[in-house]
């Protein structure tokens, strides 16, 4: 009954909107040339569909971007006259009642406001749509599309459903609906895009949609970072976070690298720790404890007498599960071991990828069916990999070859003290894991968007 009420109060609230939309579409008309990009989550912390926009952009399409302001996107984003980002209101969880009202009210709330702020856009000729999250984007963009003549084209990045299940368990009837849901209204998509060939193929067989795969690729900012470059960035991060900082007074000098006051040139420190990077969103698909757990074996080997450089581990990103992991974080007593978990600003993450010496991915999917874009980024730097292993990994990250591939704790113990063995050595497995990115001549993102996506917006 209360579902009724609920479904009724949406309708009566939205049939005004929707005339005025019909209107709309009636008095302006469609703009060949206009595209909106939709993601019911931080723009900043959605690169993906930063560079669709971006792409576009680049093709002569005007762009307006809807999702949440919650974090700096990159200036280049920022900066493009082309793209307007409409800020959309974001709804926090409510102090009380049962979570299942919680959501619901979330829901309708979402409805709503979206069906508000895509109304009072340009109509566009698509509307491409993140997925997850996709409910009740997903219907919500479909029905506008339908009323404005726009298509629907899904970036699938992984499913909402597979996702919910990590915290309902995959039995719960808000998991089963979010998958019945996604079945049904992503049929509906005018264009589907995915972001591994194991995802296009499921998509296929077990949803009925037809999806091309566009790989994720790095943007042209991920780069192996210059030394004087590395420098100034650990200055500045060492005004904020200790690790980054020389033991001595210095003025000049960070924990991996000095400036010599009268040539102003910048070498690296001797005996200078090993500098490990990993990204996350801090969510149920990565769990920290595995680093921590190869951590603590690392720090038993130096504290035994291995040859093996202390280390700095720094973990960027913002999300749910951060406040947890912090306090586990805290409660570890490293004696050759810094961790540190900033929040960078988006133009020092691609120099900080392309100044570490690994990176670390604990990314387990879902569904097994999607890719870590965080690896991708590494690699635009040409930043060797460990990466915990799934179903589809193997189309990233190729075993001893770009990097490394582990199941467990105890494995990636032993792959950071392979890597780390005579710390730093010219003829080592990190050096000719480097040489091998640097000489695969990786496709990037506007390359790859170009041949795959922009024949399918011309041929339609």
């Amino acid at each position: 009954m209360a579902a009724s009420y609920v479904a009724l109060l949406a309708l009566v609230v939205s049939l005004p909107l929707l005339l005025l939309i019909a209107w709309k579409r009636w008095r302006r008309g469609l703009t060949a040339r206009h595209v909106v990009v939709v993601v019911l989550g931080d723009v900043g912390r959605s690169p993906r569909m930063q560079y669709h926009a971006l792409s576009l952009a680049k093709c002569g399409f005007s762009v307006t971007f809807l999702g949440f302001c919650n974090s700096k996107p990159h200036d280049e984003f920022l900066q493009n006259d082309r793209i307007r980002i409409t800020h959309l209101t974001e709804l926090q969880r409510l102090a009380a009642g049962p979570r299942i009202l919680q959501y619901g009210v979330k829901v309708v709330f979402q409805v709503v406001h979206l069906l508000w702020k895509l109304m009072c856009s340009q109509p566009a000729a698509y509307i491409f749509l993140q997925n997850p999250p996709g409910l009740p984007a997903i219907a919500v963009c479909w029905f506008v599309g339908c009323l404005c003549g726009s298509k629907l084209v899904i970036d699938w990045h992984n499913y909402g459903y597979s996702i919910m299940g990590l915290v309902h368990g995959p039995s719960h009837c808000l998991v089963l609906l979010a998958k019945w849901y996604e079945k049904l209204f992503g049929r509906l998509s005018h264009l589907n895009l995915c972001v591994t060939s194991e995802m296009r193929e499921d998509l296929a067989e077990n949803w009925g949609i037809k999806a091309v795969t566009l790989y994720d690729k790095p943007a042209s900012f991920f780069k192996e970072t210059p030394l004087d470059l590395q420098h100034r960035l650990f200055m500045k991060l060492g005004r904020t976070y200790s690790v980054f900082r020389a033991s001595s007074e210095a003025t000049e000098r960070s924990a991996f690298t000095e400036k010599d006051a009268k040539s102003g040139m910048v070498t690296r420190l001797r005996g200078r720790p090993a500098l490990l990077v990993s990204s996350t969103s801090w969510t149920e698909d990565e769990d920290f404890s595995i680093l921590l757990a190869a951590l603590e074996k690392f720090e038993q080997l130096i504290l035994n007498g291995e040859s093996l450089p202390s280390l700095v581990c720094v973990i960027t990103g913002k999300g749910p599960l951060k406040e947890y992991y912090s306090r586990l974080i805290g409660q570890k007593h490293f004696q050759h071991i810094q961790v540190c978990t900033p929040w960078l600003e988006a133009e020092d993450y691609p120099l900080l990828l392309g100044s570490a010496d690994l990176g670390v991915c604990l990314h387990k999917s879902s569904s097994g069916l999607d890719l870590p874009m965080k690896v991708v980024d590494m690699f635009g730097c040409c930043l060797p990999v460990c990466a915990m292993n799934f179903w589809c990994l193997h189309e990233l990250v190729k075993h001893e070859e770009n990097g490394l591939v582990f199941e467990d704790s105890e494995e990636l113990a032993v792959q950071l003290q392979m890597l780390f063995s005579k710390f730093p050595d010219p003829a080592g497995k990190l050096n000719r894991f480097r040489k091998n990115l640097r000489e695969s001549k990786q496709l990037r993102w506007d390359e790859s968007w170009k041949q795959t996506v922009l024949p399918l917006l011309v041929d339609t």
